[in-house]
């Protein structure tokens, strides 16, 4: 049975404002990881970090921009695997924004975790999504958590 991650976050900023979080290769590279995105339909890129092999994973997500509708949607495709070309993971991410009079509500899908092999991962991502979505926050309100050392 697939397992599959979605998460809700609000932030108190325009969606053009928390668009660029999710799209400009810089900001991402703040909250996410280093990465060569840029926001064109059918477009591969790479998110790095150091690998994990306990994971069986190289540290490299393959991705492709699937969706974009700007400011609302934006849709890739998340692969990974041991290196040397295998890909053990393939799932989407799907990240949703929606206006709101105060802000911009957030939703996360995350789906492909199929493989009893990616359940792992998938524990892992679970909670890594929430310190992720924390750090745009941070990151949108730097004066406010570093007044409260957060």
């Amino acid at each position: 049975m697939e397992q599959i991650i979605q998460h809700q976050f609000f932030y108190a900023h325009p969606a053009a404002t928390v668009w660029q979080y999710l799209t400009k290769p810089d900001l991402m590279a703040q909250w996410l990881m280093k990465n060569d995105f840029e926001p064109v339909v059918g477009r591969s890129f790479q998110f790095r970090t150091g690998p994990i092999p306990s994971l069986d994973f190289d540290g490299i997500f393959h991705c492709r921009v699937l969706e974009i509708v700007p400011k609302k949607k934006l849709s890739y495709s998340w692969s990974s695997g041991p290196g040397n070309g295998k890909i053990t993971l393939e799932s989407v991410v799907t990240w949703r924004l929606e206006s709101r009079e105060n802000g911009t509500q957030v939703f996360l899908d995350h789906r492909g975790f199929a493989k009893k092999e990616n359940l792992d991962f998938y524990n892992g991502l679970l909670h890594g999504w929430v310190e992720k979505l924390q750090n745009i926050d941070n990151l949108l309100n730097p004066v406010e958590h570093g007044s409260t050392g957060a």
